[in-house]
């Protein structure tokens, strides 16, 4: 489905999928497979099916196997040369290749999360009110993924990540302003970091 707000701005989707695995021996996670397929398929879905679009999708471990192997149509690939440096220079890769896409907001998620799906994304949509929203998923009371950040927040949240804390920072700063969406009823937000984590997988 295609899913707007009531003045047609498009919110897209920005798919974090660059890691490399390295606590999992070097497996990336975008290709780690999940009920038959690579996983970072099934996290473009919850994206597109949620109401996302465009949905771009950054790559760096394994880019061009991941371009090989996966199935992603209608998804901007996005190269980040540079994520071997954490988790902030994928978010900026990924704000910077939305800056000519017309979208007014951006709904960030990370490949390695089975568990959040198109029910999450949808939900986290309709906290968009505006190129200043700022919102995030909880879970029984923890703030987790997908994250939401208007347009006009874009410039912040790229200048403040840095190393592996992404948004973190961020969003701490900005607390008074973040709406949180509970989606603990909708949704899973374990990450797959370790071997043990694999289980998580079907």
């Amino acid at each position: 489905m295609d899913r707007t707000s009531t003045d047609n701005a498009q919110v897209a989707g920005v798919l974090l999928a660059a890691g490399g695995g390295r606590r999992l021996g070097g497996r990336p996670k975008a290709l780690l497979r999940h009920r038959g397929r690579p996983l970072v398929e099934h996290a473009a879905r919850a994206l597109r099916e949620g109401g996302c679009a465009p949905v771009h999708i950054v790559l760096g471990a394994a880019a061009e196997e991941v371009r090989a192997r996966a199935e992603l149509p209608g998804c901007v690939l996005v190269d980040n040369p540079d994520w071997a440096g954490g988790m902030g220079s994928s978010l900026r890769a990924g704000l910077t290749s939305l800056a000519a896409s017309g979208a007014c907001a951006a709904l960030v998620t990370l490949v390695d999360q089975p568990g959040i799906g198109a029910a999450a994304v949808a939900r986290l949509l309709t906290a968009y009110d505006g190129p200043d929203s700022l919102a995030a998923a909880e879970y029984d009371g923890v703030r987790g993924h997908p994250v939401l950040f208007g347009a006009a927040r874009w410039e912040g949240v790229a200048a403040d990540a840095v190393g592996d804390r992404g948004a973190r920072g961020y969003l701490r700063a900005h607390g008074s302003a973040l709406t949180l969406v509970d989606c603990s009823d909708i949704a899973r937000p374990d990450d797959i970091d370790t071997a043990a984590d694999l289980t998580l997988l079907e």
